[in-house]
């Protein structure tokens, strides 16, 4: 029953590493394409919504599912809970990422209206820079929760073959 915990976890911390590479792919590029007119195409764009609206949602859940499953499979193993913890970590990492470097610099892009362009094309730049270096925190996490989900295929296995 603890399972299907570990898997939905693991398909929101999927589709949150599979979002930000959507945006490094084809939302950055074309915020940086035309600075300072692609910046006010994408502030006019965002008005209505922005992906803050989608992080806000999806990355609290993200977090809160990946802590349920430390405590729920803590007795799983020593090696299944590193795995757990580790990736909770990095989706929390991932998070703090996001409050202390990426919500600045989208206030600069998206809400100040300024347009100094050497200043929006270094924040642009900045944001694009890291927004791949976050996607590998979150990826390393999915990476993590992946393999505990495999050891609790594969310990219970382990440990019936060693006690024969």
């Amino acid at each position: 029953m603890k399972r299907p915990f570990l898997f939905a976890s693991l398909v929101v911390a999927s589709g949150l590493m599979l979002t930000n590479i959507y945006s490094s792919i084809v939302d950055a590029p074309s915020w940086g394409n035309n600075i300072p007119y692609s910046m006010d195409v994408a502030r006019e764009y965002y008005k209505a919504s922005n992906p803050g609206n989608f992080f806000r949602i999806f990355s609290p859940l993200n977090q809160g599912l990946g802590l349920l499953c430390v405590v729920l499979f803590w007795k799983s193993g020593r090696k299944t809970r590193r795995f757990l913890i580790g990736a909770f970590l990095l989706y929390f990492l991932a998070e703090g990422i996001t409050f202390q470097y990426f919500y600045p610099r989208n206030a600069i892009m998206f809400e100040s209206g300024t347009t100094d362009q050497v200043m929006l094309k270094n924040v642009w730049q900045e944001w694009s820079t890291t927004n791949w270096l976050r996607t590998l925190v979150v990826a390393a996490g999915v990476v993590c929760s992946a393999l505990a989900l495999h050891r609790t295929y594969t310990a219970p296995k382990q440990a019936e073959l060693a006690g024969a």
